[in-house]
């Protein structure tokens, strides 16, 4: 087996949406031999895009995952989704692989979710390697594509394999540093041809360069090379390497996908330059304890994603950490100290499942049917070696819809459909909003809720309509009162009494609520000072203006009076009511609005664009800042001019934009807002 797992590679295939990563997947299993025909994206016969959504929207909404070999090596391959509303779970999917394959389109190379995406993978510590795609193109620019490697991701590249041409006019490539050229045959197949004369110096410096970077990834290399002048073709692969096992340098090659141009070049360079899971660092759980990747460790697996099968049920998706995985086996889901039985394992191939028979180790990428309390994040390992896997960290989620069933008394079906998906898109999150009522459903964007929503009516035959949510708005008071609260109420036998005297004023933003008791002389017993407390919040969780909340204000209760016989918590409960509402009047009550921290990521080209548009949504930008032709702009804006933020980027930028998100604090509204809102909460009410 030891054999077997030195050979053996287990990537991910990254980049931001529309670089062709599932293309490049096509192309790989095509190359090898694992499908008999190339599938088209546009076409929709792709073998790892078989969800309706992605086949209609022509991208991939969830991973995907392959097995093949490669001149009879096993490689296991990660398909992630590069739109910014589907890469939430990057850092789950990237505990997967060994190393990643960053896809970049020659037309326009380095964006801005490139570098976020990057920045994960970096995260997760993976060798990497880049593959330039759609040499084929108009507007193909190799040269601007590579040279955003260096200037914006701060990456050393080391060119292996040059494009000869672009465009229409892309023919072939040259391996840089073995000085051959290639053109390609109608199955990929390379065949040699002499160096293009136009080509030859730029290979030769490309070369040198090459070597200088590789000789740079070891001390004793750069000091032969430093006195030689040149390394031996093993010195030249072993420090290759050596640098990308390092993350110090990072190979290239070009190709496209689409024409079948590039399989072979990029599988014999992943095979030379990428490790093996023996390779990958030891795994360590929470307090530190290691457990190496080696298939002679205790058994223990991730499971890094979940996906609802109609025919199999539930599939947990895995990678082998450590040990061997053997079908039938008894493991400890160890995150949660329950016994599971493994059934029959599966490799995945898009949606097509083959059973394995044969114990697998480290680096396996399988997936396991029928789990009965396992879920995306947990580990299972040996009943005897219990081990537990850190959960990565996941971006925040963004943006809230609100789900109501098309017809009434469906709400608890919709509700229980949402909460099945949940199971499989771990960033997708379902609340019921106490404050408005709403079934709230949030998610990494607009795309992200919608396509969630139709694959929960396809799937579960259920009719949901979404909206747009409440803003969560508050009330304060910015003036000071001094009110009575009095209940009196006879009705024969036993009455009602309860008086009180209050003084209300504002706190500071963000103080809350506080009671103050300073009665004294026992003008109200001490037993029903609680009572009044209890009123004054019951009244401002009602709110004055719109309904919303009150927050941020002070009452003290200074004085009252009370009757022996009719005096009750109750009747101080209301008298405390009644003082605040008397008081609120009196006291200049204002609206609040939620303001959102946001940070914009844009080309250069687009800051003036995106400046003007935050600021028509009543934003106040903080600052801004450009590193390699990208700009992150930050803004304070309010939540309500946010809301259907994501589309209005998407069309502003040319998809090229992106955007995070979170609360940052409670500011006043101004006067059109306040009565906007006071004016649809009438409305609402009627």
């Amino acid at each position: 087996m030891q054999d077997q797992l030195q050979k053996q590679r287990t990537f991910a295939l990254i980049g931001h949406g529309g670089t062709g990563k599932t293309s490049v997947a096509e192309m790989l299993l095509y190359t090898a031999g694992s499908i008999s025909r190339l599938g088209k994206i546009d076409e929709g016969t792709t073998s790892l895009d078989y969800e309706p959504e992605e086949i209609k929207r022509r991208g991939s909404v969830q991973p995907a995952f392959a097995q093949f070999a490669w001149k009879k090596n096993p490689n296991f391959l990660i398909d992630t989704p590069g739109d910014n509303n589907f890469i939430g779970d990057l850092p789950y999917l990237l505990q997967g692989a060994d190393n990643a394959v960053l896809v970049l389109d020659a037309i326009d190379g380095v964006k801005p979710l490139t570098k976020k995406i990057w920045s994960e993978a970096t995260k997760a510590g993976l060798p990497a390697m880049v593959f330039i795609n759609k040499m084929d193109r108009e507007r193909a620019n190799f040269q601007m594509a590579y040279q955003g490697l260096s200037d914006v991701l701060g990456i050393k590249p080391v060119l292996l394999f040059m494009p000869i041409g672009s465009e229409a006019s892309f023919s072939g490539v040259v391996d840089v540093l073995a000085e051959k050229a290639y053109t390609f045959g109608e199955k990929g197949e390379l065949k040699p041809i002499d160096i293009p004369a136009d080509l030859a110096d730029e290979v030769t410096t490309a070369r040198e360069i090459a070597i200088e970077n590789i000789a740079e990834s070891s001390e004793e290399l750069m000091e032969k090379y430093l006195e030689e002048g040149s390394l031996t073709e093993e010195e030249i692969f072993s420090g290759l390497r050596a640098g990308v096992a390092s993350r110090a340098l990072v190979p290239v090659c070009a190709g496209s996908a689409m024409q079948n141009k590039g399989g072979v070049p990029l599988l014999d360079a992943m095979q030379n330059a990428m490790i093996s899971p023996l390779e990958h660092a030891s795994w360590a759980d929470a307090d530190g304890n290691e457990r190496p990747s080696s298939p002679d460790a205790p058994f223990a697996a991730f499971v890094f994603k979940t996906i609802a099968d109609p025919f199999a049920g539930q599939l947990s998706v895995l990678r082998v950490l450590s040990g061997v995985l053997a079908p039938d086996a008894s493991v400890l889901n160890a995150t949660k100290g329950e016994k599971e039985k493994i059934g029959q394992i599966l490799f995945l191939e898009g949606k097509k499942q083959t059973p394995c028979k044969q114990e697998l180790g480290p680096g396996a990428v399988v997936a396991v049917a029928k789990l009965k309390n396992t879920a995306t994040g947990d580990t299972l390992c040996a009943e005897k070696s219990p081990f537990v896997l850190p959960k990565p960290a996941l971006s925040p989620s963004i943006i809230s819809y609100a789900l109501a069933a098309e017809e009434k008394g469906e709400e608890d079906k919709v509700f229980a459909a949402v909460q099945k998906l949940l199971e499989e898109d771990i960033n997708l999150h379902l609340v019921r909003n106490d404050e408005t009522g709403d079934m709230l459903l949030t998610g990494m964007g607009q795309l992200h809720i919608e396509l969630s929503v139709e694959k929960v009516k396809r799937r579960y035959k259920t009719n949901i309509v979404l909206k747009t949510p409440k803003i969560p708005y508050r009330e304060t008071i910015k003036g000071k009162a001094q009110v009575q609260g009095r209940h009196k109420k006879q009705s024969g036998g036993r009455g009602q009494f309860g008086d009180c005297w209050i003084r209300m004023e504002p706190n500071k933003r963000g103080g809350g609520y506080e009671f103050l008791d300073e009665i004294v002389g026992g003008s109200i017993p001490r037993n029903y000072i609680p009572a009044v407390d209890k009123g004054v919040q019951e009244a401002a969780a009602r709110g004055y203006l719109a309904g919303y909340p009150m927050v941020d204000f002070k009452v003290a209760v200074y004085d009252g009076s009370y009757h022996n016989v009719d005096s009750s918590e109750m009747a101080f409960k209301i008298a405390g009511s009644l003082a605040f509402k008397k008081a609120v009047e009196m006291c200049n009550p204002i609206l609040l609005e939620p303001i959102m921290l946001c940070a914009v990521f844009i080309p250069d080209e687009f800051m003036g664009d995106v400046i003007g548009d935050l600021s028509s949504r009543r934003g106040r930008v903080l600052g801004s800042d450009s590193i390699g032709g990208i700009t992150e702009v930050k803004a304070h804006v309010p939540m309500a001019e946010m809301m259907k933020y994501a589309p209005d980027l998407r069309s502003m930028t040319g998809g090229q934009g992106t955007f995070t998100m979170e609360f940052a604090h409670y500011e006043e509204c101004p006067p059109n807002v306040t009565e906007q809102v006071i004016a649809e909460s009438k409305k609402e009410e009627e």
